[in-house]
């Protein structure tokens, strides 16, 4: 079964526009493609260095898919590999298990926002 959480990075703005509205109809990239890119723990890595190199002040959002049903499609992706993407839905906060900024373990793995 694939992951029940993914994770979708945004900036400080954005993350500010999904506490103070409620939702995130998603980045440029995302409007443009139709569809909210997400990433697995085991993905999330990749994104990063790909999509967000040099970037700071980052957010770490994790993202409850069952609760998104049917509006989450599992498709290839970089790699060949399996990716989470959201249509016709935003992120809202009723989605949102945690969030945290972007920091890293002193191992430079990614530390996960702590949910519940």
């Amino acid at each position: 079964m694939p992951d029940s959480i993914a994770y979708k990075v945004l900036t400080a703005d954005q993350l500010d526009a999904l506490e103070h509205q409620g939702s995130f109809a998603g980045a440029p990239v995302d409007l443009a493609d139709g569809y909210i890119h997400l990433s697995t723990a085991d993905q999330l890595a990749g994104t990063i260095d790909k999509h967000f190199a040099g970037q700071t002040g980052l957010q770490l959002v994790a993202v409850d898919l069952e609760a998104l049903g049917d509006a989450v499609k599992w498709e290839e992706s970089r790699g060949g590999a399996l990716f989470p993407h959201i249509y016709g839905a935003p992120i809202t906060l009723d989605v949102v298990l945690a969030y945290s900024p972007l920091e890293y373990e002193p191992n430079g793995e990614i530390r996960l926002p702590v949910t519940g």
